[in-house]
């Protein structure tokens, strides 16, 4: 079962994050670096590297092969979809697949329906395609092709009931706490699913692992309990002192038990985090951006079903390598309060000044030479009050004799 902590494995991979806002200095560097002088289509791609919805790079240590996924959700702008493909070479082997996504039967499965050919190898008749996505090809025809693979992961199942949003309350403070904002219907895909989410925390944040061992803490927060904790841990080091990027928190989420009648109000679950020492800036004020977490069920598979054949599922995206092979995740929807927008969320943490920092370093050494002073005093004040007495006692016991 991926809901119990014993089953949850540790990750082989590394992890790190950056706040990337835009890929246009990658698309530079393959223009410039990687694209030949006339490379008209090359130039092309690259530039639609900057309009991509996410980047997968996969470099395979032992096949020493490097693959590149890029994925647009819609065609790039302006051109839409108009594509030229060559082979590059003679050696090389370019497969072109025009797919459509179907319905399966089974609903943990994938199928897509469409045509494939390699360029430069299948002459013989060519066909033109149109499929909905607006992007027309020229092609061999080969007849038509169908896949159909187990896929760890899917939508959740309702739509209209598997979004979330997410929040930071203000004042949020030194100790800001996340809340992930849920609808009020959330009914698992199966009995055995477990709600999660996985958060990616950058260096000035942290959650302590003792505080968020609390049954009282956890159940007043709809928490269970931490699955997994990655990255920096330590608690008490001011973030000039970290030396990694972060950390990653895999969080099992308590669904509250539905009211009679079905309530129409929306549950959250909060996340108390902690904010790191930070150094001094010009303005007193710090921007730390936090990406949205992840949100899903995670669902024991059918038995004897093989989940890791499919070549269409996203891998070591980081939470995958938590759970056994046999996990499906049915991923929910993020919905921002602004439509569009960017997944992530801006803190305007108050720090020291740096041109205030003179007056704490003289008040410190100020107060720290005071301090010695008085005990100097103190000190010597005692030591003069014993002195004294031994002296009393010496003079008196000469007159008795």
């Amino acid at each position: 079962m991926p809901t119990s902590s014993s089953q949850f494995t540790s990750s082989s991979t590394s992890h790190c994050y950056e706040d990337l806002p835009s890929l246009s200095h990658l698309a530079a560097y393959v223009r410039h670096s990687i694209c030949p002088e006339n490379g008209t289509q090359c130039f092309k791609r690259a530039a639609h590297l900057q309009q991509a919805d996410y980047l997968d790079i996969d470099y395979g240590g032992i096949s020493r092969g490097l693959a590149l996924t890029i994925f647009h959700s819609q065609a790039p702008e302006p051109e839409r979809w108009n594509e030229e493909m060559k082979p590059y070479d003679s050696l090389a082997k370019t497969e072109v697949g025009i797919l459509i996504p179907e319905k399966a039967a089974d609903s943990e499965d994938l199928l897509f329906e469409g045509f494939l050919a390699v360029l430069g190898e299948d002459e013989e008749l060519s066909m033109s395609i149109l499929c909905p996505c607006r992007l027309q090809l020229i092609i061999p025809f080969q007849g038509p092709t169908r896949f159909s693979f187990p896929s760890r992961h899917h939508l959740a199942p309702t739509i209209s009931d598997s979004t979330f949003l997410i929040t930071f309350p203000s004042p949020s403070g030194l100790h800001p706490t996340l809340s992930i904002e849920f609808p009020p219907f959330m009914d698992p895909p199966e009995p055995a699913c477990a709600l999660h989410t996985y958060l990616t925390l950058p260096s000035p944040l942290f959650v302590d692992k003792y505080q968020l061992s609390s049954p009282n803490l956890l159940a007043s927060n709809n928490l269970r309990a931490i699955r997994a904790l990655f990255g920096e841990t330590n608690l008490e080091a001011p973030d000039w002192m970290i030396k990694q990027w972060g950390s990653v928190v895999l969080l099992e989420l308590a669904v509250p038990p539905p009211a009679q009648g079905r309530s129409k109000t929306p549950w959250h679950a909060d996340v108390p985090l902690h904010l790191r020492y930070l150094s001094p800036t010009a303005g007193g004020k710090l921007q730390v951006v936090v990406p949205w977490p992840v949100v899903f069920w995670a669902c024991p598979a059918e038995q004897g079903r093989k989940m890791d054949a499919n070549p269409f599922d996203r891998v070591h995206v980081g939470y995958d390598s938590l759970f056994s092979q046999r996990t499906i995740f049915h991923h929910f929807q993020p919905k921002p309060a602004i439509k569009g927008a960017v997944l992530v969320e801006q803190l305007t943490i108050p720090v020291v000044e740096l041109g205030g920092t003179r007056w704490v370093e003289s008040g410190t050494i100020g107060v720290i030479c005071l301090g010695a002073a008085w005990v100097v005093w103190k000190l010597t004040t005692i030591f003069s009050r014993d002195r004294r007495a031994d002296t009393g006692r010496a003079v008196k016991g000469k007159k008795t004799q």
